[in-house]
């Protein structure tokens, strides 16, 4: 009888989780850093987190955070000097390659002292699981691409769940596009998402067959044979384009889909989403549209063959807001909050939710308050979302700070304390429930069945578990 209860609170329990609200605060992890604007981790590395700082003086540093020790690595795992230092230029990007742990290769992106971007390879020193230094003797410029001013240089660079490289080009700056390089795709790779192989067609970085242009020293790469203009008189690198400054761009771990969100012109930000399934090739509408709404249409092709975001947001009516700063689907270990995108605005420091059905964004939630940090410190100027191995997500401040997303207390589900949610709670709580329902308390067990703290063991009680169960239980 008891397992067959259990089974019916663990089903129930799985189905009320929409609709329960881990609460949620966040820690700060690391501080005094310089201009830091960018976490990531390696795949497969469980203890540690790499930070990206834009620049300290003309150098570009990252640093590694153990998550083990929850200490920063005073000595930077690779500086990068040289790099430009004005305006939004400087150390920008960085993405591991899927199989670091095993090559140790890991790619940049970056602004040189002429403002020119430089995708370069890096490798890091000894065992890669370990390695708290990267060999500067082993870089290698992959792409180079000059900028005509110092703003929109974009910046992001992943790998996505095909394996191939993904770079984010801004429109080369000024304002409203003057070239209207966005719209370009001939002999253009500014105002883009650019999608190129580094491996080769042996799928091995390092070597020879990774160099599809042998006669050009700034390429070092190779064209996906299924990118969507290949074949044609437009670039072969351009996966996208029709985007102005897209700043902190994400692949959704779990579904592979690619989340963009664009920094506007004048009065709208906008988020866009390029579904696992595309073939490329999408319109995101700069400068022709401004989100959803006309900026500059001379010359532009009809709307209907443009992209246009899942969410816009206003300057003048959302108070403060001007720059958006593009977050994570989270898959981390708050079960009620997979799902859910995660997003900020620059200005504002304001930190907004939302979910995607693949039709409409449903659940829209801000979190600024909630996610406000305990005590005297304050999350400002927020240059980037960022998500460890596990899944859990950081918060950059570029004032120099780190914070990460935790729940404000211990999970109610894990009703045993072992740490875990599991069946294990519910056969538990079941017991001391039996055992407790209609005494006087305190009647002994393992916690405490008096679930809402009411003084009376009663069926609210068995309610209340099962809607935090619910909340906590992964499935």
């Amino acid at each position: 009888m008891k397992k067959m209860i259990a089974a019916a609170a663990l089903v129930a329990g799985v189905s009320w989780c929409a609709h329960a609200q881990t609460p949620l605060t966040t820690e700060r992890i690391a501080a005094g850093l310089s201009n830091p604007l960018f976490v990531t981790h390696a795949p497969g590395d469980d203890t540690r987190i790499f930070i990206v700082e834009q620049r300290s003086g003309s150098t570009g540093r990252i640093r590694i955070y153990n998550l083990l020790t929850n200490t920063l690595v005073t000595t930077p795992f690779l500086s990068i000097s040289g790099v430009s230092t004005a305006s939004e230029q400087g150390l920008l990007g960085l993405a591991f390659h899927p199989n670091y742990l095993t090559n140790g290769y890991f790619w940049v992106n970056y602004t040189n002292s002429s403002g020119t971007t430089v995708i370069a390879r890096y490798q890091a020193t000894g065992d890669p699981a370990t390695s708290s230094f990267a060999n500067l003797a082993s870089a290698q410029v992959v792409l180079t691409i000059a900028q005509p001013f110092s703003n929109h240089n974009g910046g992001w660079i992943a790998f996505g769940p095909d394996g191939y490289l993904y770079i984010a080009t801004g429109d080369g700056g000024s304002g409203g596009d003057p070239g209207n390089r966005a719209q370009d795709t001939t002999n253009q790779l500014l105002g883009k998402m650019l999608r190129i192989d580094v491996d080769g067609p042996d799928n091995i970085p390092g070597n020879a067959d990774d160099d599809g242009f042998p006669a050009d020293a700034t390429k070092l790469y190779t064209i996906p044979s299924d990118n969507p203009f290949v074949g044609t008189e437009n670039d072969d690198e351009i996966w996208a384009y029709g985007l102005r400054n897209h700043w902190r761009n994400s692949f959704d771990r779990e579904t592979g889909d690619l989340w963009i969100a664009d920094v506007g012109q004048n009065n709208w930000e906008e988020i866009n989403i390029q579904p696992t399934t595309s073939t490329g090739g999408e319109n995101y509408g700069w400068r022709c549209y401004e989100g959803n709404n006309a900026f500059n249409t001379t010359g532009c092709a009809s709307a209907s063959t443009m992209k246009f975001p899942i969410h816009v947001y206003n300057h003048s009516t959302d108070g403060f807001s001007c720059s958006v700063t593009g977050g994570y689907v989270y898959r981390g270990p708050i079960c009620d909050l997979r799902g859910t995108y995660f997003f900020a605005d620059y200005c504002s420091n304001r930190i907004k939710s939302f979910r995607y059905n693949g039709v409409s964004v449903t659940e829209f939630t801000d979190r600024t308050v909630q996610l406000d940090p305990p005590g005297t410190v304050a999350i400002n100027s927020i240059t980037s979302f960022g998500e460890d191995n596990q899944g859990n997500l950081y918060i950059v401040d570029g004032g120099g700070e780190v914070f990460r997303l935790i729940r404000s207390g211990p999970a109610a589900g894990d009703y045993n304390g072992d740490t875990l949610v599991d069946v294990l709670d519910i056969l538990d709580f079941f017991d001391d429930f039996g055992a407790c329902f209609g005494e006087d308390l305190p009647c002994g067990g393992l916690g405490n069945p008096d679930f809402n703290g009411d003084t009376v063991v009663d069926v609210l009680d068995f309610l209340d578990f099962l809607d935090a169960f619910g909340r906590d239980y992964c499935v």
